[in-house]
């Protein structure tokens, strides 16, 4: 279970939300829905979500809306979205802490006897501290991040060179706020895209052998004299 201020965390992410102009309404209020269930749960590392339940949260009707802003809102860093392919098993997700103080956690349902004075000077290192980027040292830091997941190191390659070649920004835009989070989002997309890629190749395999077959061959003889 994490450490997080209620308040601070709601003000990080709202002020990330005013910078980001890929955003609109609907990513918003999905985000809103999630951050409910997450503070309902007080908070953990991950946790598990019913899709009509945050739909209903978060008053999107559509299914196919719903999954673009899931997965683009995980595509931007705000989330890290698990998708979930067993009906009887809902998706996981993971929450990232938009507040860098490393003060007590605030849950509103558990109010302290006194309330907490935010000075400006706090805000304003909050808001300093966002703008930095957080940046692997070297690509040697990076493979070994991967090593440790178990995942191929020109994976790590791949990772590191893309991010460093457009300023590790994500969409070119938003300053990364967790690297080690980008990456893990880079290696599930990728799994994603080597199955699909499997699944396809299964596909043409079978269509291939199926039009090299000659349907009109028989292996047994036919006597054309008899009656049909």
């Amino acid at each position: 279970m994490q450490k997080i201020n209620y308040i601070k965390h709601l003000k990080g992410v709202f002020i990330q939300f005013s910078k980001d102009n890929r955003l609109n309404p609907t990513h918003i209020s999905l985000y809103v829905g999630l951050f409910h269930i997450w503070n309902n749960n007080r908070f953990p590392e991950e946790f598990y979500i019913n899709r009509d339940e945050v739909m209903s949260y978060s008053k999107i009707g559509s299914k196919s809306t719903y999954h673009k802003c899931i997965k683009e809102l995980s595509h931007w860093q705000y989330i890290i979205y698990y998708p979930s392919h067993n009906p009887f098993k809902g998706s996981r997700i993971k929450m990232f802490n938009f507040e860098t103080s490393s003060e007590q956690a605030v849950y509103p349902y558990h109010p302290k006897t006194r309330q907490a004075v935010v000075s400006s000077i706090n805000n304003n290192k909050q808001i300093e501290n966002r703008s930095k980027l957080d940046l692997p040292k070297n690509e040697k830091v990076v493979i070994d991040f991967f090593k440790k997941g178990n995942w191929p190191e020109h994976e790590a390659q791949k990772f590191y060179n893309h991010y460093q070649g457009i300023g590790w920004k994500v969409g070119g835009k938003i300053n990364i706020v967790n690297w080690q989070a980008t990456a893990k989002n880079w290696m599930l997309k990728a799994e994603e895209i080597k199955i699909s890629s499997q699944a396809e190749s299964g596909r043409e395999n079978q269509k291939a052998v199926s039009q090299n077959q000659d349907n009109l061959k028989t292996s047994t003889d036919k006597n054309y004299n008899e009656p049909l």
